[in-house]
């Protein structure tokens, strides 16, 4: 995986962009040496969320089958509101 100094990529923001969108790099960008973000290509991004749905789905049907479920109203009684 390509790190770039945040600076670096301000400067060729889009050499930067189009390496990301049409060659599928990932890059880490970096400000005073320390990791702060990452340019990825739209599909991973996709790929992440879709992970994290069935995360979430799996968690639920966990806690639905841990807790069972509840009406509305014992879900604002529970949290008085």
């Amino acid at each position: 995986m390509t790190r770039l100094s945040a600076s670096s990529v301000r400067e060729e923001f889009s050499e930067t962009l189009n390496r990301v969108a049409y060659r599928g790099e990932r890059i880490i960008l970096e400000r005073h040496g320390k990791d702060v973000a990452a340019l990825v290509p739209v599909e991973d991004l996709e790929l992440l969320e879709e992970l994290e749905d069935r995360m979430d789905l799996d968690a639920a049907r966990k806690a639905l089958k841990e807790h069972g479920s509840m009406s509305l109203e014992e879900l604002k009684a529970e949290l008085g509101i």
